[in-house]
């Protein structure tokens, strides 16, 4: 018999909070209420397990528990009754404890929260649904980061906030008024229509993707919860849950290519390493073989989208044993692609690399000084640094990285291009012109 400690017991709730939270959203219609029941579920973890081991299955366990926790709230409320009739626990697994809604419809689970294949299968919907819910385009975009990370990542509003490295305070209000917006804005529990997933589905793979790169802007600090884990968690969830979206597939093909990098792309010092000073052999052949064989699957599937194409960018300099065996017309061929279906700013600065890889320096220097409302944004200053270094202009060159120093966000991008600047008053640059967003 396994007996778990405390700590064992909160990593386990973190694991399963987006099943047993959506189940709960699912049956009751309230997000308040099944985080006080979870809380309250916790607890009871916190005083049982140790002394009668570890359930045959945890997630069943926690799931049965917060729901009996939920109708406990519920009667102790004034408004008990009311709610606890007009909520719906027949549709959480299982029913209420006892009585006539265990065999309304054949799903059930046992006092020990063993679940039936039934019961998997209706958890799986609900939290697809609750994180269509949490990432909904009518939330501010911070609120739905906030939201997908406390209910379906589990982690507390006090490890949301030192993820983001805002006051717990500030993160708590953010995520009041993503609740509140909930309510007030009717937003359903439910999948978006056919007609208007792909715009849903869209919004919530950039929630997860703007998760990742938080988490990847920086070394890992073991002192707080590391976004990057935990978007590459929700990327596989979605994959998971919808195989038939090869959106999604691109989406976790692009960040486990970007993650087989992570530890290459920062020195001892915490300085960033760009893409073509990386240490190749410290990349991880098991993270790149995975996302290069999702990339191989979303080509089969022949319908693509950005999330595909930078996958496949990713892909093709993986390929790569050295920088200089990088195949950059193939690369500067899937950026016109990737231009074609998001003709944004910052595609035209990424594809201006591998402009100036195929084409020269010069030729990428004019595209990039004829791009627009990029001022503010480090890596265009960082770009155009580099190509002024490599077209002999040093003093333009070291404008240009100045101005990226003052605007960039964190430590290492900010050491990283000091070391640069320094490097201006040697020997001239040699290497490809890179921006922030290539490492």
């Amino acid at each position: 018999m396994t007996v778990p400690d405390a700590e064992w017991v909160g990593r386990t709730f973190q694991q399963e909070a987006g099943r047993s939270l959506a189940a709960l959203v699912a049956a009751f219609g309230d997000v308040d209420l099944a985080e006080d029941a979870m809380q309250e579920a916790f607890a009871r973890a916190l005083d049982r397990w140790p002394g009668d081991g570890l359930p045959a299955n945890p997630g069943g366990w926690i799931t049965t528990t917060a729901r009996r926790c939920a109708i406990d709230i519920l009667r102790r409320d004034r408004r008990g009754s009311d709610l606890l009739a007009r909520a719906h626990p027949v549709d959480l697994i299982g029913g209420p404890p006892g009585g006539d809604h265990d065999r309304g419809r054949g799903v059930t689970a046992s006092d020990d929260g063993h679940p039936s294949q039934e019961e998997e299968e209706v958890v799986v919907d609900e939290r697809l649904r609750l994180l269509f819910m949490c990432c909904h385009p009518a939330l501010p975009l911070d609120g739905r980061v906030a939201l997908t990370l406390r209910l379906l990542g589990g982690l507390s509003t006090a490890a949301v906030a030192r993820a983001f490295l805002v006051s717990e305070s500030t993160m708590a209000q953010r995520l009041v008024r993503a609740k509140h917006k909930i309510v007030a804005a009717t937003i359903p529990f439910a999948m978006p229509a056919e007609a208007d997933l792909p715009e849903r589905l869209d919004a919530v793979l950039g929630v997860v993707y703007l998760i990742h790169n938080a988490g990847s802007n920086a070394p890992e600090d073991g002192s707080r919860p590391s976004p990057r884990r935990e978007a590459m968690r929700l990327a596989r969830l979605l994959h998971e849950l919808m195989p038939d979206e090869p959106e999604a597939t691109g989406l976790l093909a692009l960040l486990l290519l970007a993650d087989a990098r992570q530890h290459a792309r920062w020195d001892d010092d915490g300085r960033l390493v760009l893409l073509s000073d990386q240490d190749r052999s410290r990349w991880s052949p098991r993270l790149v073989a995975e996302g290069q064989a999702l990339v191989r699957s979303c080509l089969r599937r022949n319908r693509p989208g950005p999330y595909q194409v930078q996958a496949a960018i990713s892909a093709v300099h993986a390929d790569a044993v050295r920088v200089e065996d990088t195949d950059w017309p193939q690369v500067l061929a899937l950026y016109d692609h990737l231009a074609e279906l998001d003709p944004s700013p910052v595609v035209s600065l990424n594809r201006a690399v591998a402009v100036a890889e195929v084409h020269g320096a010069a030729s990428a220097l004019a595209q990039v000084e004829a791009l627009s409302g990029l001022e503010g944004y480090p890596p265009w200053h960082v770009t155009r640094g580099e190509l002024l270094a490599r077209l002999g202009n040093p003093d333009g060159a070291r404008d240009a990285l100045r101005r990226a120093v003052d605007l960039a966000s964190d430590d290492g991008t900010r050491r990283h291009l000091q070391r640069r600047l320094a490097e201006l008053d040697g020997p001239p640059a040699t290497g490809g012109a890179q921006t922030a967003s290539t490492s």
